[in-house]
């Protein structure tokens, strides 16, 4: 009786008592209430400083589901350590666990193994038809300093300039040469840009400068009168630019001509740098990641052809075609100066300086001011850029930059300097792969698929680097045909069409490949653009020559070969023959049927600003009527 009531009376032992019924739920219920409002206190005052209802209400439903997920695994976890502690389930646990660890280790071997094996063998098989996928091996090489044009004192001095607050950055790229004093005497008129805010001692208030001339993509000369405005009142705000003026406005191109003379001496270091006879500027090939390597000098070429493209044109106006023809071949000289470069970015910005030349040339041949002896000595110059010839260039350097930045996350040793929790320090892959998904702003990044493969084996980040072969292998060569000089639209949206079916399936696997993919169809149309607008202004000098010499414009192209141009190039889209009128005024129409490979009657595309769209429309060729 007494061992009866004792035993009725004992407390059960909390591991052995049994969670039948309710009890199991109301736990859950307590967990979820508690970790909800740990989560609550937590993350609001962070999140929502001044919380409001309507703001509040989305936050806490996503904590009120978060917390829901913790305390199901939280009181699984707890049923798993009662059954756990039970003496007889010891060794069975024991015996699951080793097998659960052999498992994952054969797992592991076997992932890692098929990744090497397919990457391998795909290697192996394109290696053998002359390719290469090293980083190493689309490094331009390198060119003496004394016939390299990024190594004269004025582009070293502009380099310096950029790096401004850091000079050892400058340092590891030119060496002790920027501290030369050629160097240093320099530094005070740099940057050499439109804003004309060279040095370092200006106002912090100035007027913003006008937008830099396209006009000629919708038949529109440039408008100077904003310029001359622009520098006279940065004369006034700015007195330390020492931009000069005259105490009267003249015409807008004599004032905007003064302001920019404080950059003669430097332009014309930049002109006999370019007679040098090769270009490759130091590019830390080997910084790590591959996607950090920066390129600072892209945007001082691009800086230095504004000021050119802005002199040309007033030079034409002031009766100076001479000059300006020798400012436009300038530019033409800072668009070769990348040509070598393997990135992307770096000929898209050799593609823009050349369609910034194309403003003063479109004006000289609309307003006649070029002989015809200047007109054939701009066409040679013209006739050595090929930027489809880039194209190749530019998908060997890109897939091997992307496959250069997944071997780094594949090796990344542990970084304390990323901004990461603690915890995730020590997981490298993990902690890198985090980082890159912050600093590259991907929008919606998957969670479960970057946990799985920071965690994962190695052989996934094999096969991140095998579809990122095989997207460049597949899809972009056959966008543009070089030796047919041919660009298919059609084709560059059926890559982008795959590409878009790919990132719907997200994996481990491919996972990488799809946040370093390309953007297939504005590349190719940025390409197909600057080679048509290469050829249309082409055609319209040598329409140009022959109308000095007959004086009016032919009724055909074929009139112009082979006196005024070697051959009549076809259409970059399609490969059919332009499109070439004569219209009312004594003017000509010449185009392109563009992207949209349909003839709109050289109707161009508007965009919402009033600039042309290139996606839509025809790439046209003509002049204003006066």
């Amino acid at each position: 009786m007494r061992d009866r009531f004792m035993s009725d009376d004992q407390p059960k032992n909390i591991w052995k008592k049994s969670w039948k019924g309710w009890n199991w739920l109301r736990a859950w219920l307590i967990v979820v209430l508690a970790t909800f409002l740990i989560l609550l206190v937590i993350t609001l005052p962070i999140t929502m400083p001044r919380p409001t209802f309507s703001g509040l209400l989305l936050p806490s439903v996503i904590l009120l589901a978060d917390s829901a997920v913790i305390a199901a695994v939280s009181v699984g976890v707890w049923f798993f350590i009662r059954w756990l502690l039970c003496r007889r389930n010891i060794k069975r646990s024991l015996f699951g666990l080793a097998c659960l660890i052999t498992l994952i280790a054969l797992f592991y071997a076997e992932e890692d193994w098929r990744g090497k094996h397919d990457w391998e063998q795909f290697k192996r098989q394109w290696e053998a038809k002359g390719e290469h996928f090293s980083f190493a091996a689309v490094i331009p090489p390198p060119v003496p300093d004394d016939q390299n044009l990024a190594f004269s004192p004025v582009w070293m001095a502009e380099i310096r300039c950029f790096f401004q607050g850091d000079h050892k950055f400058a340092e590891t790229l030119y060496g002790r040469k920027i501290y030369t004093p050629e160097v240093s005497k320099l530094l005070p008129l740099m940057p050499v840009s439109v804003s004309g805010l060279a040095g370092t001692n200006w106002g912090s208030v100035s007027p913003n400068p006008p937008a830099i001339s396209e006009g000629w993509t919708t038949a529109r000369l440039t408008d100077l009168k904003p310029w001359q405005a622009y520098y006279r009142d940065l004369a006034t705000t700015n007195p330390a630019t020492e931009i000069p003026i005259t105490p009267q406005p003249r015409s807008p191109a004599q004032d905007v001509l003064l302001a920019l003379s404080k950059f003669d001496p430097v332009i014309e270091m930049f002109r006999q740098a370019s007679l040098l006879p090769d270009s490759r500027f130091p590019i830390d090939y080997g910084r790590t990641p591959p996607s950090a390597i920066l390129l600072p000098h892209l945007a001082t070429v691009i800086q230095v052809a504004e000021v050119l493209q802005l002199r040309a044109i007033a030079e034409l106006r002031t009766g100076r075609s001479g000059k300006a023809l020798a400012d436009v071949k300038l530019m033409l000289c800072l668009a070769n100066s990348v040509r070598s470069e393997p990135s992307v970015i770096s000929h898209l910005v050799r593609i823009r300086i050349f369609t910034t030349a194309l403003q003063p040339i479109y004006e000289s041949l609309a307003d006649h001011k070029w002989s015809d002896a200047q007109l054939a000595e701009l066409n040679q110059e013209l006739a050595k850029l090929n930027f489809l010839a880039g194209y190749e260039t530019v998908v060997r350097g890109e897939r091997a930059l992307r496959i250069a930045n997944i071997e780094f996350l594949k090796h990344s040793p542990r970084n304390p300097h990323l901004h990461a929790p603690r915890w995730l320090r020590l997981f490298p892959r993990l902690q890198a792969l985090s980082a890159t998904m912050l600093q590259s702003y991907i929008q919606r990044p998957p969670i479960l698929q970057t946990l799985a493969l920071g965690l994962g084996p190695s052989g996934w980040f094999d096969q991140n680097e095998l579809r990122v072969a095989q997207y460049f292998a597949e899809w972009w060569p056959p966008i543009v045909d070089q030796s047919a000089k041919i660009v298919s639209p059609a084709k560059a949206q059926a890559a982008d069409n795959a590409f878009r079916h790919e990132i719907q399936h997200r994996t481990p696997e491919n996972l990488l490949a799809t946040w370093f993919a390309p953007a297939f169809v504005r590349t190719a149309r940025t390409f197909a653009h600057g080679q048509e607008s290469l050829d249309l202004a082409r055609v319209a000098i040598a329409l140009e020559r022959y109308r000095l010499a007959h004086g009016g414009y032919p009724g055909s192209l074929n009139a112009l070969e082979p006196d005024f141009i070697e051959s009549i190039p076809h259409d970059v889209i399609g490969g059919r023959p332009l499109h070439y009128r004569r219209t009312a005024g004594g003017l000509f129409l010449l185009y392109s049927v563009g992207w949209n490979e349909t003839d709109d009657s050289g109707v161009v595309g508007l965009g919402r600003d009033g600039s042309a769209d290139f996606a839509t429309g025809d790439w046209v060729w003509r002049y204003p009527r006066k």
